[in-house]
């Protein structure tokens, strides 16, 4: 399913700029999670960070609002060959979007002990089961994504 490599200095690159969505999602106020979509080429299609909290979504989590966002900009909900990036590890409903969404793989930077689909407490993506299975690669600027989370967290404390 994979369309080509994709190497640590792309997913950084990319992890990057969904960290910068997530700076701008703790500026709202909301927890600071940001993804971005690359498409096959390695274009950025969408980016998106939590929105939760402003819109009273319980769905706007940044890899479905960015997931959302690329699948418009392609014009159809099939994301083959494209790239979900997030600063942290998605939950089962991101999880399962990145599969139905058909996303070639999913790169993520801090693991979720608590909540995390992708590896940590379930393994949604990999499940044999389902008709897609991304190409995983985790722990990208993981030091990073997680301190903005404690910080935020600590703010709120």
């Amino acid at each position: 399913m994979n369309t080509g490599p994709f190497d640590h200095t792309q997913a950084t690159q990319a992890m990057r700029l969904a960290l910068a969505e997530a700076v701008r999602a703790a500026e709202r106020g909301e927890i600071p999670v940001g993804a971005v979509v690359l498409g096959a080429a390695g274009d950025l299609l969408a980016a998106a960070g939590n929105d939760r909290e402003s819109t009273a979504d319980p769905t706007a989590h940044a890899e479905v609002l960015a997931l959302r966002a690329a699948a418009r900009a392609l014009g159809h909900w099939r994301l083959t060959g494209c790239t979900l990036v997030v600063t942290l590890e998605p939950c089962t409903m991101c999880a399962g979007a990145a599969v139905l969404s058909r996303v070639d793989r999913v790169v993520y930077g801090a693991a979720d002990d608590k909540a995390g689909a992708v590896g940590s407490l379930w393994d949604v993506v990999r499940d044999r089961r389902l008709n897609h299975r991304p190409e995983v690669l985790p722990g990208i600027l993981a030091d990073e994504s997680a301190a903005l989370l404690r910080a935020f967290f600590a703010e709120r404390r």
